[in-house]
């Protein structure tokens, strides 16, 4: 039965504050602390950084817009665009991009491949494959001096091994001045850079190839493809950010190709091996014509930029994205 007392209602409980509004004095201390640790550990860090390469690249971007010797006690003339006007208009850099171009060329169709097929035969199980990678990786250890002169002694064309070699075995006509002819030293440097760094990006290949699962080749060999087809379907493009790495690194060394190159031909003959790197050591330190150097330097640095630039944004862009690990699975 109704009793028809009216019950008042129940005050709704106060809600609680927002957490993080008002942080407690000891996270902010331990915030404060641990952005002070970052900073000490990171300090030593940046100032090598900033003296040692932001300085130097300011001061050589800003010298490339004056006539300069280097010497201190010189003033320096102001000349703004012109030294940039002589190396678009100078034939010895136009054919050293020509000449680069032709080097990255032969990498990417001669070097990588060879350094891959290398990789790939050298995953498979045979006898002493310990020994041959070695073997093969062994040049990259030397430094570019020391293979440059080991080189020109190979080379020579009275006293060098190539030549002794075709002249005991009855191919005189073959014997050449390899170094000292200009149709032919491009091809010799290649042959030498080859020889130096094919190690290095067989040993890239090798642990790309590694890290695919066997059972990968294995099911697609028990359901029929041939080798060819495991390669192509497969291996490949599972190599590819590997790959698309090691084309990177060839590209970006052949830009800035300079000690095996001076060692070896000084960038004669009548600059016919000559480089970007080459061609402005001699500007800067033997024509004493700094500010020119340091625009050649300038032209290397924005080519290099704008190279990887675009090749990171069109070609290792997947590769990046699929690098980016973010908590909770959210980009």
């Amino acid at each position: 039965m109704a009793t028809g007392v009216h019950q008042p209602a129940t005050a709704a409980p106060p809600r609680p504050e927002r957490p993080g509004i008002a942080r407690p004095p000891g996270l902010r201390r331990r915030r404060g602390a641990r952005l002070l640790t970052i900073t000490l550990f990171l300090l030593p860090a940046l100032v090598l950084f900033l003296g040692l390469v932001i300085t130097p690249v300011l001061f050589g971007i800003y010298t490339s817009f004056f006539k300069w010797n280097g010497f201190v006690d010189t003033p320096m003339e102001f000349i703004g665009l012109d030294n940039f006007t002589r190396l678009a208009q100078d034939e010895i850099f136009r054919g050293d991009l020509k000449r680069g171009l032709i080097l990255v060329v032969l990498s990417l169709v001669v070097q990588l491949p060879v350094a891959l097929g290398l990789a790939l035969l050298l995953n498979q199980q045979i006898r002493f494959r310990s020994v041959y990678r070695l073997i093969f990786f062994a040049p990259y250890v030397l430094s570019e001096v020391i293979a440059a002169v080991l080189f020109t002694m190979v080379l020579s064309p009275e006293t060098g091994l190539v030549n002794q070699i075709l002249t005991k075995v009855g191919l005189d006509s073959l014997a050449k001045e390899w170094l000292g002819d200009t149709s032919l030293v491009l091809y010799a440097l290649f042959f030498v850079i080859s020889w130096k760094y094919f190690g290095f990006h067989m040993i890239l290949y090798l642990a790309g190839r590694q890290n695919i699962p066997k059972e990968l080749t294995e099911a697609a060999m028990t359901d029929g493809a041939g080798t060819w087809q495991v390669f192509r379907r497969i291996t490949l493009p599972l190599l590819g950010p590997t790959i698309r790495i090691s084309v990177f690194l060839s590209v970006i060394g052949a830009i800035q190709l300079f000690d095996l190159v001076y060692v070896l031909t000084r960038g004669g003959p009548v600059h016919s091996s000559e480089t970007m790197a080459v061609t402005m050591f001699e500007y800067g330190f033997h024509r004493q014509e700094v500010g020119y150097a340091n625009a050649i330097s300038v032209a290397m640095f924005l080519i290099s930029l704008v190279f990887a630039l675009f090749y990171q944004r069109f070609v290792l862009r997947r590769d990046i994205e699929g690098a980016i690990t973010t908590m909770g699975g959210k980009r």
